[in-house]
C-alpha cells in the first residue's frame, strides 16, 4: 500500500465510495470512514495504520498547496 488509490480500494471493499469534489474533503472523509471500519474490527491494525499514514501525508500535501495560493 503506497498511494491514495490503495486506501480507496480498502474502502471500496466495504462499499464506501467517496467523492465530494474537493480532494482535501475527500481525504478527510476517507479518514473518518477508515476509523469507523477499524473501530468495528474489520481491518487489521497494520493495514489501518498504513492507510492512515497515507491519508495524513496526502492531507498535508493538500494543505501545502492551499498555502501556496
Amino acid at each position: 500500500m503506497r498511494a491514495l488509490y490503495d486506501v480507496q480500494q480498502i474502502l471500496k471493499r466495504f462499499g464506501t465510495y467517496i467523492y465530494v469534489g474537493k480532494r482535501m474533503w475527500d481525504i478527510e472523509l476517507m479518514m473518518i470512514e477508515l476509523k469507523k471500519i477499524h473501530s468495528q474490527g474489520l481491518i487489521e491494525d497494520s493495514e489501518y495504520f498504513k492507510a492512515l499514514m497515507i491519508l495524513k501525508k496526502e492531507h498535508q500535501i493538500e494543505i501545502e498547496k492551499e498555502n501556496e495560493k
